[in-house]
């Protein structure tokens, strides 16, 4: 890469989310410049909007990529595959990919930055402790009972600030981690029933965990007003990628960052000290 990482600008797409807003605080901190990109920004993108995306590209040495509803969703790989060959068109160097760990669905999306022409690294994370704490499960959690179909599979539960110094590392990170996917957990494996029982303790207030089917969870996301066709992509995507093939833990982060990754312990005691579960 023959950018000078000092006067690097970097595009974060998704940059109020439960990762890209991590992305832009460790880049910041790194030194880079940075353009945080959303809907609703100073700097618009929209992934359903194409005539937002040259404008958001054009000036940056490199991207950090997060599709949305989900990377291995229907769409994703032409998408990311169209946005990427156009920020190499401009100019842009160096793209990172937020993936999903186990997720098969999105190794199209994947592919698509691969045959981008710029140089990338793919991050496959896992489930993100945040998850808990903000979004779409947090009402659950206020309430006092989380109902989910996570059964009572393990998961290596990851800080979503890990992944953000890792994306950070892979985009200054020159030829160490350039043509790389790189594979991201916590420290330690745990259940659905015990992350919300680690809460619960954090939080000091009762929290339950409910498994529930997948296609039962599905068709409460229908009552809400989820569209069809994501509540078909959400249910088959609950019933693989929550069937335990993650139950397993990396040394990415370790390999990235020279450090441990953070443990959900922590994660949990900073939520609860800042009344993120209070009911």
């Amino acid at each position: 890469m023959t950018t000078n990482t000092v006067n690097m600008t970097v595009l974060v797409t998704g940059a109020t989310g439960r990762v890209g807003r991590r992305v832009v605080e460790s880049a910041e901190a790194a030194g880079l410049t940075v353009r945080p990109a959303s809907r609703e920004g100073a700097v618009r993108f929209d992934w359903a909007d194409r005539s937002t995306w040259a404008d958001a590209l054009r000036g940056a040495d490199a991207a950090h990529l997060a599709y949305l509803p989900d990377v291995g969703a229907p769409g994703a790989a032409e998408a990311v595959g169209a946005f990427a060959r156009l920020a190499v068109e401009l100019g842009v160097e160096r793209l990172t990919l937020l993936s999903a760990r186990g997720e098969h669905q999105a190794h199209a999306t994947e592919q698509a930055v691969r045959d981008s022409g710029a140089e990338w690294t793919v991050v496959r994370a896992a489930w993100f402790a945040q998850n808990l704490g903000e979004g779409p499960l947090l009402d659950g959690m206020r309430g006092g009972e989380l109902a989910f179909p996570g059964g009572e599979v393990l998961e290596p539960f990851i800080d979503t600030r890990d992944i953000a110094d890792v994306v950070v590392a892979a985009l200054t990170g020159g030829d160490r981690f350039a043509g790389r996917t790189l594979d991201l957990t916590g420290p330690r494996l745990l259940s659905f029933r015990e992350a919300v029982a680690e809460v619960s303790a954090a939080a000091g207030r009762d929290i339950a965990y409910v498994p529930v089917p997948a296609r039962d969870y599905g068709a409460a996301l229908r009552e809400f007003g989820v569209p069809a066709a994501e509540v078909e992509f959400l249910v088959e995507l609950f019933e693989t990628n929550l069937d335990g093939r993650n139950a397993v833990l990396s040394e990415g982060v370790r390999e990235a960052l020279g450090r441990e990754p953070r443990d959900f312990a922590d994660f949990a005691k900073e939520c609860a000290g800042a009344g993120i579960w209070s009911a």
